[in-house]
């Protein structure tokens, strides 16, 4: 959906969540709608650095400090939309890596490492489609009878899972297996969903690597050959949010690239 005014000349007249706001795809994505004429509520389990992001936007913009994975935090950011404002979009970034081998050097994998990838990953996604669902479904729709827009995160490792990502992997191929029937069941109240499965971006996730491992992964992209831009991630956001043909899909970002098995 697109917002009424061009940005900073009149309020916003629309409002979106973003969940993993303080760094990387989610910090890209709240500047972006910010900055095309939404009011964003910014969501991070970090809260100095998604205070510190909002502080950053200026008028126009909530900070949050939320774990998703609580369904009470959740209803409290959605809470925070101001009320005088539709929701319109909600935009799922937050997550948690884990690497571990099914078989260890003196264990099998944790169980603990499964459960919290799963918790934050797939619950924390689903606590706020379903909340936020419910938010946008409270709404009026536009003349095409549409209410608003959610996009999750997947990742191109649901498709290509490498040796030791089999928590991340499964959390993220849960993603993408909720969108096609989340966006059946919600057609009837006029919500799209779609999930972007990006490759290997410039995220925090990635800047703790040693130099050389960064740039082994970039050279694995056919091209660009390089590290994914989280401006690019947060234009597809947009993209999505703007296409209204674009529904129960899930969107490889990625280059080309098929991760090998290690």
């Amino acid at each position: 959906m697109r917002t009424e005014g061009a940005p900073g000349s009149v309020p916003p007249r629309v409002a979106a969540l973003v969940a993993g706001a303080a760094s990387g795809l989610g910090a890209a994505s709240a500047r972006l709608l910010h900055a095309s004429g939404f009011h964003v509520v910014a969501v991070d389990l970090d809260g100095n650095g998604v205070e510190e992001l909002a502080a950053g936007l200026g008028k126009g913009a909530t900070a949050v400090r939320a774990d998703i994975s609580n369904g009470e935090d959740v209803a409290a950011a959605i809470a925070a939309v101001p009320s005088d404002l539709p929701l319109r979009a909600v935009v799922v970034c937050a997550g948690v890596g884990h690497v571990e081998r099914i078989i260890g050097r003196e264990a099998a994998h944790s169980a603990a490492g499964f459960r919290r990838t799963i918790e934050i990953n797939l619950i924390g996604s689903f606590n706020l489609l379903t909340q936020g669902a419910m938010a946008i479904g409270s709404t009026s729709p536009d003349r095409d009878g549409e209410r608003g827009a959610i996009v999750l995160t997947s990742s191109v490792a649901a498709f290509d899972g490498q040796i030791g990502q089999i928590a991340y992997s499964a959390s993220k191929a849960a993603v993408a297996g909720m969108v096609l029937p989340a966006a059946r069941d919600l057609a009837a109240s006029g919500i799209r969903v779609c999930a972007i499965a990006p490759g290997t971006f410039e995220t925090p996730l990635l800047a703790g690597l040693p130099q050389r491992a960064r740039e082994g992964l970039a050279a694995q992209v056919p091209f660009p050959k390089r590290l994914g831009d989280p401006p690019e991630f947060a234009a597809l956001v947009q993209h999505v949010l703007q296409n209204k043909m674009l529904n129960g899909e899930v969107i490889r970002l990625d280059g080309a690239l098929r991760m090998p098995p290690s």
